[in-house]
């Protein structure tokens, strides 16, 4: 019943999206993982970009590190273009892609989602997806008040998403939730009244719609504290990458100080510019000083042209930053 409704909804209400007019693996697992995080609306255009510039899995294993990074600008959670860019070296040193559910997982980014994703529409291969969509319909429809972020409720939810699946249907069945979630049953004002599950969820029933899914709170956020400082001399800035492990490795940024003397000739451009990230709040105050000599700085910045800004990958607090110097 509920396969059988989830599907003939989907033939009228399914989303025509690029990426499914293909079972070009490469096409699908690129738009998987641009759309973690991120709405259709903004990834679209960051996939068709990312496949015009990059149409095959080997041209985008050829770029550089700084080349993805640049073209993903502006999308955020930058470790999914650096894991993005190994998978596709991986997939190249492999020799093609992986056509299994386990080997998909080997792969640099890849968990149980999306190798499902990939598997499935591509492949054929009967894995059900789960994902925060495939969470809310499943435990609004059986009135499942497992926590869905504990290892308990992952179980309980991908056994229950498996035993759902057509076998002889998995691309369909899972483009299906993921569109079910994405357009009758969303997070906020599901469209309960036109609902085809209607009569079957037990959500509706109770009264419970705006308690499922259950998520334990477990977040503990930080403020962090930046002070930037915009050097220009003649015609040239300083700007460093950020090293690996820490948020935004691979990006750049202008000269990052605490308490370096040249903030006390430095004109402060804006304070408190807030950032919000998944574990993180930060907080920066950006400085401006023009200098007739480069001064002493750590051996890891590189003085740049101006002009040339835009050929370096920046994180989006950055560019905010530095619209500020433009203006």
């Amino acid at each position: 019943m509920f396969t059988t409704t989830l599907l003939d909804w989907f033939a009228l209400n399914g989303r025509d999206l690029p990426w499914r007019h293909t079972r070009d693996p490469y096409a699908i697992w690129l738009s998987e993982v641009i759309l973690q995080q991120t709405r259709i609306q903004q990834g679209m255009d960051y996939w068709l970009r990312f496949m015009q510039r990059w149409p095959r899995v080997e041209d985008l294993a050829a770029a550089t590190e700084d080349e993805v990074l640049r073209e993903w600008q502006g999308l955020g959670y930058y470790s999914r273009a650096r894991n993005l860019h190994t998978a596709a070296r991986q997939i190249l040193a492999r020799g093609g892609f992986p056509t299994t559910i386990s080997g998909l997982r080997a792969l640099k980014g890849v968990g149980d989602y999306t190798a499902a994703a990939i598997g499935s529409i591509a492949f054929g291969l009967p894995a059900a997806v789960v994902d925060g969509n495939v969470y809310r319909v499943l435990a609004r429809h059986y009135g499942i008040s497992t926590p869905i972020n504990t290892t308990r409720g992952k179980k309980e939810f991908a056994e229950l998403a498996q035993s759902l699946l057509p076998t002889d249907q998995p691309a369909l069945f899972n483009q299906a939730m993921m569109d079910f979630g994405a357009i009758q049953c969303t997070p906020t004002s599901p469209k309960c009244v036109v609902c085809p599950l209607q009569e079957t969820c037990e959500a509706l029933r109770t009264g419970r719609i705006g308690e499922l899914p259950v998520k334990e709170r477990k977040l503990n956020i930080q403020t962090v504290r930046l002070t930037y400082l915009y050097i220009r001399c003649n015609g040239k800035t300083a700007i460093h990458k950020r090293p690996a492990g820490g948020i935004w490795q691979g990006l750049w940024e202008p000269f990052l100080t605490t308490d370096s003397p040249l903030l006390t000739r430095a004109t402060l451009l804006c304070k408190d510019v807030k950032h919000i990230l998944t574990h993180r709040i930060l907080l920066a105050d950006f400085y401006f000083l023009e200098v007739q000599e480069p001064p002493t700085l750590p051996d890891d910045y590189i003085w740049v042209e101006e002009a040339d800004l835009d050929r370096h990958a920046f994180p989006r607090l950055i560019e905010l930053l530095l619209e500020r110097v433009s203006h």
